[in-house]
């Protein structure tokens, strides 16, 4: 598991961690019943202290993104809650309509932001699989 904190930062140590966990299970880069390292382990590599660490698996938990098995380790949760996806939506629908703003301050036309849109969705996803169809739900 790859995560990257920033020990100068505003944005205290663990709202660093558990904002790229969130991340790391919305991409689904940490899948559903995947193990996280131990609190130990990825203290040691994130070079932090372990209640840091133990606090941040705890509010996940709280959250339920995440599932602690006493005695097996902790545990990406089986499904996302639901105020968890409805949060991660409506921060994407915010930085949607910045990078709209955005481009619009550019000068880019409607038609281009239109064009800019369809090559995006025709593209595959990061993940290798192909974009899902216009309409369909997955």
């Amino acid at each position: 598991m790859f995560i990257r904190i920033q020990k100068g930062s505003v944005v205290p140590i663990s709202r660093q961690i558990a904002g790229q966990i969130r991340a790391l299970c919305s991409a689904d880069t940490l899948k559903p019943g995947q193990q996280l390292p131990s609190v130990r382990q990825l203290a040691r590599d994130l070079g932090v202290n372990q209640n840091t660490v133990l606090r941040v698996y705890e509010q996940l938990t709280a959250a339920g993104l995440l599932e602690m098995k006493h005695g097996r380790g902790t545990f990406v949760a089986a499904r996302m809650p639901r105020n968890e996806l409805r949060d991660q939506r409506r921060r994407f629908t915010e930085e949607w309509n910045q990078l709209i703003r955005q481009g619009r301050m550019l000068g880019m036309s409607h038609d281009e932001l239109h064009q800019l849109l369809d090559t995006t969705l025709s593209e595959p996803l990061d993940n290798g699989n192909p974009a899902p169809e216009q309409g369909s739900k997955s």
